[in-house]
């Protein structure tokens, strides 16, 4: 690389365009024109069309799961979740999250009791989770972060003891296995979000997956305010159903799934390769005997050995045109209301609190060339080999 001075020194910027997290991943555009043309001939643009339910089939079939309920977004899809599972009183769910996961409890009157994660895997403990039962908790939810599995044969037999129910929020994991079995499978039900910035989209969307028949059935009329049939009304829903033309995206980026994937994978074999060795820099590692979209690159920074804070390198990042992602921060415990409502969770979040100031997101995903991701290391190497000069960012 030519670099020779940071811009946040007074260089130039290594990057003339941004480079994102969660650029979006898009299929073939003929693809999509020939299923958006057949949207527009039907005239049938929503309320469980024929595209719907063809990506609720094919992804059905992708993850081996007997039921595939798609939704507007990956949000509504936990919050109808959580209501036909009957959730109420007290559900233990991690702290280092994206908003919503917590949110979906706290919006439909739900406490939730925050538990610390393992410092290796950033997912739920479950010797955590034994310790905050009440006579109030109905559930569990955990959350498969950066597509890596939850330990998920603990927490079924915690669920199975205490009789509570069990949900995955699974927006990262789409595409991923545990012991050989797709994600999707586990659990009372699972969710998936298929927002634009995951590896795999429908521009807004997602879905509720579970082998539960019963569950299923009261998850589609859920999602489309409680209808069981053309006028009757058996639960209380709300509207979540997904479009044709996010279906129609959905499909069109089915076909190139596999490449995708691939190219996920070819960035995070060459981060590892240009990030090895870098003291004070951990790249977080993907058990690739299993299957894996690859579609987070993490690295965790320790600032006793780097001279540099977390985001002290972000802002490095940035003035390169490099927009790293400081996923997940704050944690949901130190933002408001959970802040104020639940002060004493702080005690018991340690590794949460640690984890959440050292963790950054850096860009991949099929935009991001293997010589961005040489220049990416480079800048990040630079940067800690300059830390004295660099102490006064803030």
């Amino acid at each position: 690389m030519s670099l020779k001075r940071l811009a946040i020194l007074g260089g130039e910027p290594a990057f003339k365009e941004p480079l994102h997290v969660g650029r979006p991943n898009l299929g073939d555009r003929e693809v999509l024109f020939h299923y958006l043309n057949q949207v527009l001939e039907r005239k049938w643009l929503t309320n469980n069309g024929p595209l719907v339910r063809e990506l609720e089939s094919r992804i059905a079939k992708i993850l081996g799961v007997k039921n595939v309920v798609a939704t507007v977004n990956g949000t509504l899809g936990l919050e109808i979740a959580i209501r036909a599972l009957g959730l109420q009183g007290e559900v233990i769910v991690p702290s280092y999250t994206f908003a919503a996961t917590v949110h979906s409890l706290f919006w439909l009157g739900i406490k939730p009791v925050f538990v610390d994660v393992d410092p290796v895997t950033y997912n739920v403990d479950p010797k955590q989770v034994r310790r905050v039962i009440t006579p109030e908790t109905s559930g569990i939810m955990s959350v498969n972060v950066y597509g890596r599995p939850s330990d998920i044969e603990r927490l079924s037999e915690i669920a199975r003891d205490y009789n509570l129910k069990l949900l995955f929020d699974s927006a990262h994991a789409f595409h991923c296995s545990y012991r050989g079995k797709m994600i999707g499978n586990f659990g009372d039900a699972e969710v998936f979000s298929f927002h634009a910035t995951k590896f795999f989209h429908t521009v807004e969307g997602g879905a509720v997956t579970t082998n539960d028949e019963q569950l299923a059935e009261k998850l589609r009329a859920m999602r489309d305010f409680g209808y069981v049939g053309l006028d009757q009304v058996e639960y209380v829903g709300t509207n979540a159903k997904m479009n044709e033309f996010s279906a129609a995206m959905g499909l069109t980026n089915l076909e190139r799934l596999d490449e995708f994937v691939y190219v996920n994978h070819r960035n995070y074999r060459r981060y590892l390769k240009e990030l090895d060795g870098l003291a004070g820099v951990t790249l977080m590692r993907y058990e690739e005997t299993e299957k894996r979209n690859y579609g987070y690159i993490i690295i965790e920074v320790d600032p006793d050995v780097t001279g540099l804070t977390r985001d002290q390198l972000a802002k490095v990042l940035w003035a390169e045109n490099i927009l790293a992602r400081k996923y997940f921060y704050p944690p949901c415990h130190l933002m408001e209301p959970y802040r104020t409502l639940l002060p004493q969770a702080r005690s018991r979040l340690r590794e949460t609190e640690r984890i959440s100031s050292r963790v950054l997101a850096l860009p991949t995903g099929i935009s991001i060339k293997e010589e961005d991701i040489e220049t990416i290391s480079s800048i990040i190497e630079l940067a800690i080999r300059n830390a004295d000069g660099l102490k006064n960012i803030r």
